[in-house]
C-alpha cells in the first residue's frame, strides 16, 4: 500500500456532496490530503498556485465537477488538459449530468473518466470508494 497521501483537488460547489466525498475518502485505506476548490476561479488559482493558493501542491488527482458557478467545469478541464505543467492530471468528471452531450464533449477535453453521481446515498458512497480503490489502490499515478 502506498504510505506517500495523494493529493486530491475535488471541485465541487455542492455542500452536501462535498461532505458525503469527504466522508467516504476520510475513512478510505488510502492516505489522501483533499483540497477544496467550490468553482472553477478558485480551481485554476489552486492549479496555478495564485494568490492564496501560492503553496498548494499539485494534486495528483481532480475530481471535477461540471456544473460550477462562473468559470464551469469544462472551461477548467479544457484549460487543465491544454496547460504542459497540468495535462498530467487525470481528471475524473463526476457530475449530476448525464447528458450524452456532457460526456462527449468532456471526453473530448480529454477527461480521463465520466461518471454520474448517483441520487441514493449508499450508492453515492459505493461509487466513491471505487474511485478510490481504482485511482489511489490501483492506478500508477504520474510524479509530482
Amino acid at each position: 500500500m502506498n504510505t506517500v497521501p495523494i493529493e486530491l483537488l475535488i471541485v465541487e460547489d455542492n455542500p452536501a456532496d462535498v461532505y458525503l466525498l469527504e466522508k467516504t475518502l476520510k475513512a478510505s485505506k488510502s492516505p489522501i490530503n483533499i483540497h477544496l476548490a467550490v468553482d472553477g476561479e478558485q480551481a485554476l488559482a489552486f492549479l496555478h498556485r495564485e494568490g492564496d493558493f501560492v503553496d498548494a501542491l499539485r494534486p495528483d488527482v481532480i475530481l471535477l465537477d461540471l456544473n460550477l458557478p462562473g468559470i464551469d467545469g469544462r472551461e477548467v478541464l479544457a484549460e487543465v488538459k491544454q496547460d504542459a505543467e497540468l495535462k498530467t492530471i487525470p481528471v475524473i468528471v463526476l457530475t449530476s449530468s448525464n447528458a450524452e452531450a456532457d460526456v462527449h464533449k468532456s471526453y473530448e477535453l480529454d477527461a480521463n473518466a465520466y461518471l454520474t453521481k448517483p441520487l441514493d446515498l449508499e450508492q453515492f458512497a459505493h461509487l466513491v470508494e471505487a474511485i478510490e480503490q481504482f485511482w489511489f489502490q490501483v492506478v500508477k499515478l504520474p510524479g509530482r
